[in-house]
């Protein structure tokens, strides 16, 4: 049985406010400070949100490919992101500069003196929590390929790609 649109884009929707819901207690209730790849990861499944919330509220107008194929391209992003932060935390890729140590701007000692006061940057290739060893990236590796996944299959399903429903 092939899926409407909007029950579709209603389990999209679903699943992405959890998923970007959980980095976002994981920041303010739980503590954790993103870094600046953490924060780049959050912002396919905002887009994702908008696509499936677009799709949701207008119902049957389209057929279900268009959304799906939309999603699986975002959520395909994703996993690009997530793959190069994996990545730098597996210290496979340098992370950007802003992740990483560098020797800083000073030019003069009370520049370099506030600089070594300052709070330091969270560090992009040092992973703050994992679970069973998969770090929080590792997890949207994960989330998005699975979500890609759902997205392509829909599209499948509901008649792209020469299949019949």
């Amino acid at each position: 049985m092939a899926l409407t649109t909007r029950q579709f884009a209603g389990s999209v929707l679903a699943a992405s406010v959890l998923v970007l819901g959980a980095a976002l207690l994981s920041q303010y209730w739980g503590g954790l400070t993103p870094c600046e790849l953490c924060l780049l990861q959050r912002w396919p499944w905002w887009v994702a949100i908008a696509i499936a919330a677009a799709a949701w509220l207008t119902g049957g107008r389209f057929t279900v490919q268009i959304p799906a194929i939309l999603l699986a391209i975002v959520f395909l992003a994703s996993a690009g992101v997530a793959v190069y932060h994996v990545g730098v935390e597996q210290h496979w890729f340098a992370g950007p500069t802003a992740c990483t140590a560098g020797s800083g701007d000073a030019n003069s000692v009370d520049a370099l003196r506030a600089q070594l006061l300052g709070k330091r940057p969270v560090m992009c290739d040092e992973v703050q929590w994992s679970l069973f060893g998969i770090s929080l990236a590792g997890w949207n590796l994960l989330a998005s390929i699975a979500m890609a996944g759902f997205c392509a299959m829909t599209a499948r399903r509901c008649g792209l790609w020469g299949a019949t429903a």
